[in-house]
C-alpha cells in the first residue's frame, strides 16, 4: 500500500478533496498544489515508481516461494484505492492478507490509518497480517548509508569537516505526541543508525512537506535547518530523505527544487541521496520481511 498521486493534472482536484476528507480545497491550494505538481512535469511519478516497486516485490517473492503469493497493490487517495483491492481478496476467495506500507517508519497518522482500513474491508472472516515500521529489518539501513556515502563521495576532501548530512521524514501533526507515537523516535534511531554505519559524525534530523493547516506539525522543518547549519559553518548538506522509498512531489518538490533554492540563496551545497525506487536490492528486502512476518 501506499499514498497514492494524480494520474494526470486533471485529477489533481478530485485528488486533494480525497486528501481532505471530501472537502473541496480553496481556489487558492488548488492553484498552489498545481504549481508544485507543474514544476515536476505535471504530475508525480511515484504512481509509476509504485508499480516498478511492487513488480519487484512480487518477483522476489516468487523466488522464495514459487506460487506462494498473490502480489496486489492499493493507495490511500487514489485508485485503486486499498479498499478496493482489499475487496477483491476477498472476493476471489483468500483468507490470509499481509499488508505492507510502503513506508519504513510507522504512526498512529500513517501507515495505521492504512491497517485499519485494509482490515475493515477484508472483514472478520479473512485473516489480516500487519506487516508494521521495517526500518530495522536487516539491510534497510545499510542501502541508505551505501547512498549517503555515494553522496559524500561528490563534496571535496578540503569540504568534508563543514558537511553534514540531514535525515528527514515527512511531518505530521504534532497531536500524535499527546497519544504516545513514537514516530519521532523511530525517525531519529534510523537516522542514528544509518549515519554510524555510514561512518558519518556529523549528522542531524529534520521534517519536511508539513501539511497546510492551522495544526502545529513536527519539527523543526528542514527549510530552518538548512539556515542554522548555514549560521553555524556548514558548506555541504547531504539531504536523505529516510523516510521516503521513492521519487514523488516530496522529495522532487519539496528538496529537490524548494530546499535546494534556500540552500542556493544560502550559498550552501545541497546534495540528495538517491531514491530507493526499484532497486533490486531494496526489493528484495521488502520480500524478506513479507516471508519472515509470515513464516
Amino acid at each position: 500500500m501506499a499514498y497514492g498521486t494524480p494520474t494526470t493534472p486533471d485529477d489533481v482536484e478530485a485528488y486533494y478533496t480525497r486528501i481532505r476528507h471530501g472537502r473541496a480545497p480553496s481556489p487558492e491550494q488548488l492553484a498552489d498544489l498545481q504549481r508544485r505538481y507543474n514544476a515536476i512535469g505535471g504530475t508525480s511519478p511515484l504512481r509509476e515508481r509504485s508499480a516498478d516497486q511492487v513488480a519487484g516485490i512480487a518477483a522476489a517473492l516468487e523466488v522464495r516461494r514459487p506460487g506462494g503469493f498473490d502480489v496486489r497493490f492499493g493507495t490511500k487517495y487514489e485508485p485503486p484505492l486499498l479498499e478496493t483491492i482489499a475487496e477483491s481478496f476477498r472476493a476471489d476467495g483468500i483468507r490470509v492478507v499481509v499488508g505492507l506500507v510502503l513506508a519504513p517508519h510507522s504512526s498512529s497518522m500513517s501507515t495505521d490509518q492504512y491497517m485499519s482500513r485494509a482490515k475493515g474491508a477484508l472483514g472478520d472472516d479473512t485473516e489480516f497480517i500487519e506487516i508494521g515500521a521495517w526500518w530495522e529489518f536487516p539491510g534497510f539501513l545499510e542501502i541508505i548509508a551505501a547512498r549517503v556515502n555515494d553522496a559524500l563521495a561528490t563534496v571535496p576532501l578540503t569540504r568534508r569537516a563543514t558537511t553534514e548530512v540531514i535525515f528527514s521524514a515527512h511531518s505530521l501533526p504534532e497531536k500524535i505526541l499527546a497519544t504516545g507515537d513514537n514516530y519521532p523516535e523511530q525517525l531519529r534511531e534510523s537516522a542514528k543508525r544509518a549515519a554510524a554505519l555510514a561512518g558519518v559524525e556529523r549528522w542531524d534530523v529534520a521534517w519536511q512537506s508539513a501539511g497546510r493547516t492551522p495544526d502545529p506539525w513536527l519539527g523543526p522543518d528542514i527549510l530552518q535547518v538548512l539556515r542554522d547549519k548555514r549560521a553555524l559553518g556548514v558548506t555541504d548538506v547531504v539531504s536523505c530523505p529516510i523516510g521516503f522509498v521513492s521519487d514523488h512531489l516530496e522529495v522532487l518538490f519539496d528538496i529537490d527544487i524548494e530546499a535546494q533554492g534556500v540552500a542556493h540563496d544560502l550559498g550552501l551545497n545541497l546534495i540528495r541521496t538517491a531514491s530507493l525506487n526499484d532497486d533490486a536490492a531494496f526489493t528484495a528486502l521488502l520480500a524478506n520481511v513479507v516471508v519472515e512476518r509470515v513464516s
